[in-house]
């Protein structure tokens, strides 16, 4: 008999969960991911307005939040794909990755956007996480 992983839903309580029909994070087994993250605060303010490097270290903050939530941490983190309006702006937003996964590194991907939800908004992260002997 085989045993399914199981599966466990980490909410935000983001405006924009229901609404999209999406969690903040999903743990599946030792598997984790992390939605896009944007540089909110709790109550769902903009941070760093005008502020690339503010404003990921943010998202890396949401990200860390989603997976403490699940049982895990940053040094867990095995890629992160950072999306940005301007990709001018990649060395501020590079400084907040380094600060926050140097140790770690993770694979990653820089990829520039038309266009985030919010119009201020210059840089949304997303993570994937193993905890490994779990």
């Amino acid at each position: 008999m085989t045993v399914e992983p199981k599966r466990t839903n980490i909410r935000s309580g983001a405006r924009w969960e229901p609404i999209v029909g999406y969690s903040r994070a999903v743990r599946v087994g030792q598997f984790i991911a992390v939605s896009g993250s944007a540089a909110v605060d709790a109550n769902g303010a903009l941070v760093g307005e005008g502020d690339a490097y503010l404003q990921a270290k943010q998202c890396i903050e949401v990200i860390g939040d989603a997976l403490k939530k699940a049982g895990a941490g940053l040094g867990d983190v095995m890629r992160t794909r950072t999306f940005v309006t301007d990709i001018e702006l990649w060395p501020e937003i590079a400084r907040a990755h380094q600060e926050a996964f140097g140790e770690v590194m993770p694979a990653t991907s820089m990829v520039e956007v038309s266009r985030l939800i919010d119009p201020a908004m210059l840089v949304e992260i997303e993570a994937d996480a193993v905890v490994v002997g779990d």
